[in-house]
């Protein structure tokens, strides 16, 4: 027998998810914190990890990270907290809860990747809706497919990757307001937008709000987390791999949200570089830069494929994101002021 003879029709065709080889590169394609730790605080956390028994299984529970999490993050009293390795760990838990046959997920469009491929891994009939060309949500279009088809699970990145918009506070309520089903606020890069729902949770009985430490500079441990109303956590456990988060995780998590204040002073700094970076790249004749509150800019160029192309002859690596809901648009990272300078440089090069 064969795979095609075996799989199931929709996973045949799909395309896995396509990391680029980055080796050697100005690495501007993941969106991840362009700085290391400081040596002082590297060489503490070795110590710690060193002292971990890898031969005993993490405690699946992980209380001491859980209250730490919910201390630091501001989670109000009486949620719960869900740990998961990476968000897209707590995609596939919150999406496999909720797919009973013929359930919907909507999502506006383009948005992350993972909303659409954990549909069809669980059998969820997507449905999306189109952003409006400054890639704003249109949400009197969204209000009307919801009425419509009457989802179970809403995602919405806040802000919007790769677009990098965050969505007007009062749609995402007009949202929360209406939706029957529940309502998923991705706000992975909230240490740079500065808006979150998080102390909104007990206000809408239908919200999530899920996030990762991998934007603040913590994107190797892989560790998500969702706060959400104790009903829903309990629901959502039952489906959570039982080791998700393993003890190194754990323990790197726990010592650097104790010293949260590093990673934040480092997301101030990236915040800082985002306004030069945009204003670089707005000086660039044929650049057309979309407004971000990310860490990351979605730009427009005359011929992306060419301009990816030429960056990565001059080692630097972005991420090209051409197709007709996105057309010869390119996503960039910000990255150190060196790093910056060398894309700003490579890209005034690229498009000559």
């Amino acid at each position: 027998m064969t795979p095609e003879q075996l799989v199931r029709p929709e996973i045949l065709a799909l395309k896995a998810y396509h990391v680029a080889p980055a080796e050697g590169m100005v690495k501007l394609d993941a969106m991840e914190n362009p700085y290391p730790l400081p040596a002082a605080l590297r060489k503490e956390l070795a110590e710690i990890l060193a002292r971990i028994d890898l031969n005993r299984y993490p405690d699946p529970a992980a209380p001491k990270l859980r209250a730490l999490i919910a201390r630091k993050m501001g989670v109000p009293s009486g949620m719960e907290i869900l740990l998961g390795n990476g968000s897209d760990d707590l995609i596939q838990i919150v999406t496999l809860s909720l797919a009973r046959p013929g359930a919907v997920m909507m999502y506006p469009s383009p948005t992350f990747v993972m909303y659409a491929m954990n549909a069809t891994y669980f059998g969820m009939r997507a449905v999306q809706t189109g952003l409006r060309d400054d890639f704003s949500l249109d949400v009197d279009a969204f209000l009307k497919a919801m009425r419509e088809q009457n989802p179970a699970l809403i995602y919405i990145a806040y802000p919007n990757n790769p677009t990098g918009v965050l969505y007007r506070e009062e749609d995402v309520i007009a949202i929360l307001k209406e939706a029957k089903g529940l309502v998923v606020l991705d706000e992975a890069y909230h240490v740079f937008a500065r808006k979150t729902f998080m102390p909104r949770l007990a206000e809408f009985p239908n919200l999530v709000v899920m996030r990762t430490v991998s934007k603040l500079g913590l994107a190797g441990i892989r560790l998500g987390y969702l706060a959400a109303r104790p009903e829903w956590v309990e629901q959502f456990n039952k489906v959570r791999q039982v080791y998700n988060v393993n003890v190194l995780t754990q323990a790197a998590a726990t010592f650097m949200l104790e010293r949260l204040e590093v990673l934040e002073e480092q997301a101030a700094r990236i915040r800082a570089e985002r306004e030069k970076l945009g204003q670089g790249m707005k000086n660039l004749k044929g650049v057309t830069v979309f407004p971000s509150e990310a860490n990351f800019f979605l730009i427009r160029v005359p011929d992306a494929d060419r301009t990816f192309e030429a960056l990565k002859r001059q080692g630097v690596l972005v991420r090209n994101l051409n197709s007709p809901a996105l057309r010869n648009c390119l996503r960039v990272t910000v990255g150190t002021p060196d790093e910056n300078r060398i894309l700003l440089n490579a890209l005034r090069e690229a498009l000559e």
